[in-house]
């Protein structure tokens, strides 16, 4: 009798019939009422449609069976997981939960905007959709490098050929000689900043004054410039409804947060000295 108990898997059982019974009068109520699952008729067209995306057909009554009792069983799981509080030590189903949370704000700031909060909205945030300028101009290189003292004289020539109507074809270089309605942004990219800045006071019509540019220097005639502009609803109201959108869903989630973080006292605890193996410590609350 004395053998049989001291052997270990007698200690085991005994353990588990302890935890259990324990577990059971911590959640004596959950034991005594269990909860109704209710498996309903959006989560079996759920169930459906998955299994006939999955499989190109419809599920047989067996199949469905099946998966009802499969999903039965997480849900049975699922629950008693949160019982047992499983979910408070998991970062990734904390992550999963909290964005649930703030979806629900998200979905409160959805709503279609009217005409009216639109153009509103356009007008108060005129910079990021104002249309850029567009320049229509031929342009003729000069290397200041390869014509050292001489490049004023060179250009000076080169301009009065040109204003006569003669050809210039200036010094070797990849930049384009020619360009039709091309936007201000591009123009910099292109030629850097100096050049397009320039651009902004040059008279439209013949050869002007020579500009530089970080290559070197140019003859440029500029034939238009379409000047920028804030351009009618219309013409941006899908990319202005999206940042309204945007915007309001970015503050109703804020306030939402902000509503539901005054409720708690938050106390934040000091690291510990891991050099000294201090414990944490009390540092304040918020």
């Amino acid at each position: 009798m004395h053998r049989f108990f001291r052997e270990p898997l007698l200690h085991f059982t005994i353990l588990g019939a302890l935890l259990f019974a324990l577990y059971g009068w911590l959640n004596r109520g959950a034991l005594d009422a269990p909860d109704e699952i209710v498996v309903s008729s959006g989560q079996l067209d759920s169930m459906n449609t998955q299994f006939e995306r999955a499989w190109q057909r419809p599920p047989t009554t067996e199949e469905l069976k099946g998966l009802t009792e499969a999903w039965v069983r997480e849900e049975v799981l699922y629950r008693e997981g949160l019982a047992m509080g499983l979910e408070r030590d998991d970062p990734l189903v904390r992550r999963r939960i909290a964005q649930k949370v703030e979806f629900i704000a998200d979905g409160q700031a959805s709503a279609a905007p009217t005409d009216a909060e639109l153009q509103t909205w356009l007008e108060t945030h005129p910079d990021d959709y104002r249309v850029e300028p567009k320049y229509t101009l031929r342009q003729v290189y000069f290397d200041p490098v390869r014509h050292g003292d001489r490049i004023d004289a060179v250009l000076a020539a080169a301009r009065t050929a040109l204003e006569a109507g003669a050809t210039v074809d200036g010094d070797s270089t990849m930049l384009p000689a020619v360009l039709d309605a091309v936007p201000a942004f591009e123009v910099e990219r292109v030629f850097g900043p100096e050049f397009a800045e320039a651009l902004t006071a040059l008279p439209v019509g013949g050869w002007q004054e020579p500009v530089p540019s970080g290559y070197g220097m140019h003859l440029v005639q500029l034939s238009a410039r379409d000047g920028g502009r804030l351009p009618k609803l219309a013409e941006v109201r899908p990319a202005v409804e999206r940042d309204l959108i945007s915007a309001r869903t970015a503050e109703a989630n804020s306030a939402f947060y902000r509503n539901l973080r005054d409720r708690y006292t938050v106390r934040i605890e000091a690291a510990p000295d891991r050099a000294r193996g201090g414990g944490a410590s009390a540092v304040g609350a918020q």
